[in-house]
Parts: structure tokens; C-alpha cells; sequence
């Protein structure tokens, strides 16, 4: 790895420090919302398929101080970054990084299940209706092997009762629910919206395996304000650390 193509950056209010590659995929705020509505207790197991150089994932790990994280990514360079990003932040302890892929399924990895899965899957997996920015960041936007593979992984790497986050484009979210249910359930869904009178660009979905309770839609989260400032005094505190979205 060309140590002089990686930037280094600090996220959470500049308590995480994050080495990601100059002109790959870099973790922006669906991770930094990721990380936020992870509620996982003390002692629970989280798992992030796709975990990249781990920005959700440590993000997570550091406001969630007695919880255990593993991170899988296929792409080794990635992968390499998140271990290094995981013992720059003094969180090797309790965050490890695993090479795999996630259309191998979950049973490849050859780990118990955990208590909750958290994942930010690529947003599209039909090559005709996107260009990627850049090569380097096309496996980042691209499931190769569709949604449902994610999802699939997702069911299979949760214990019963345990959950499913996912981040993901709005329009999409039919396609969320169908591919979970009826596996799990007690869905709990927050759009999150642009502006205040925009539509929501993305969602992220709670499931429970083997869940039974009704659906609940959340209030949204709005990201900014139409006054020109960068964003709502809500995102703001979220992406730096200083609050949580909760369910």
C-alpha cells in the first residue's frame, strides 16, 4: 500500500482518527448514522459486513466503551486500513478485522453468531444504472451479488431475538423489508431526509429476528437547514459524538 495515497482524518468530533485511501471510497455520514444508532449493551457481540476501513465500526466502538466489535471486508487494503484505524484509536481490544466476503455467506467465516448486526451494503448491484466515481470505489457501490445477498448474510450472522441494522437508499426500502421478513420483524424505520420539506434519501431499517411487534415509522432526521447552515443542530451533534439517534 502507497502509504503517501492515504489520508488521515478525524471524525466524532475529532475523537477517532480514520487512515482511508485518497481516492477510494471514504466513509462519510451514512457511517457516522451507522455508528449512532447502535444501542448495544455491555458484553453483547456486534458484527459489520462490509466494514471498509471502519468508520462505522469504530466510531461505534467508541460510544459503545464495553462492547465487542468484529469488522469483515474483502478487500485486503481496506481491510489492512481498518486494523490499523482499530490499534491508532487504542480499540484493537475490542474491535477485530476479518477478510471475507460477503456473498460467501456468513458460515464461511467460521464465527458464532452475534447479538447485532450493523451494515451500510452497497447502494446498487445493477451496473447499467451507475458509473461509479472511480474504479477504486466501485466495489464500495456495487453489490455484485444484489441486496438480497447482504440481507441473507445478515439473517444468518444474528442470534434469535438478536438485531439488523441497515443503512440504505429510500427507494429501496420495499425491497429491505421484503427480503427480511418474514425471518424477522418488529421493523423500526427512520427516514432520513435532506431538509426539512425534502423526501427522505435514505432509511435506516432495525429489525428483530424472529421479531413479531408492529412496524413503527420514526420521525425523520433532517441533515440541514435551508438558512445555509452546513447542518441541523441534531446532525451536528450526532456526527460529532455528542448525542445518539435513538429507536
Amino acid at each position: 500500500m502507497d502509504d503517501q495515497r492515504v489520508t488521515e482524518d478525524r471524525v466524532l468530533g475529532g475523537r477517532l482518527r480514520l487512515r482511508q485511501k485518497a481516492d477510494g471510497y471514504r466513509a462519510g455520514m451514512d457511517a457516522a448514522l451507522l455508528a449512532a444508532v447502535c444501542d448495544a449493551t455491555p458484553g453483547q457481540r456486534v458484527l459489520e459486513p462490509g466494514c471498509g476501513v471502519g468508520g462505522a465500526l469504530l466510531a461505534a466502538a467508541a460510544r459503545r466503551p464495553e462492547v465487542l466489535f468484529q469488522g469483515v471486508e474483502r478487500d485486503p487494503v481496506a481491510a489492512t486500513l481498518a486494523a490499523q484505524n482499530a490499534d491508532l484509536n487504542v480499540l484493537s481490544d475490542r474491535v477485530s478485522i476479518q477478510t471475507g466476503d460477503v456473498d460467501s455467506g456468513f458460515r464461511a467465516l467460521g464465527l458464532p453468531v452475534f447479538d447485532a448486526v450493523m451494515s451500510n451494503p452497497p447502494f446498487f448491484d445493477d451496473p447499467a444504472t451507475l458509473r461509479a466515481p472511480s474504479p477504486a470505489k466501485s466495489g464500495a457501490w456495487m453489490a455484485d451479488g444484489g441486496l438480497s445477498a447482504w440481507t441473507s448474510f445478515c439473517l444468518k450472522a444474528v442470534r434469535e431475538g438478536g438485531t439488523i441494522t441497515i443503512i440504505h437508499r429510500a427507494d429501496r426500502l420495499a425491497d429491505l423489508l421484503g427480503q427480511l421478513a418474514p425471518k424477522a420483524g418488529s421493523f423500526r424505520i427512520r427516514p432520513i431526509a435532506p431538509f426539512a420539506d425534502a423526501p427522505a434519501k435514505r432509511v435506516i431499517v432495525r429489525a428483530i429476528k424472529t421479531g413479531k411487534a408492529p412496524l413503527v415509522l420514526l420521525p425523520p432526521l433532517v441533515l440541514h437547514d435551508r438558512d445555509g447552515g452546513k447542518h441541523t443542530a441534531q446532525a451536528e451533534a450526532i456526527l460529532r459524538g455528542e448525542a445518539a439517534l435513538g429507536w
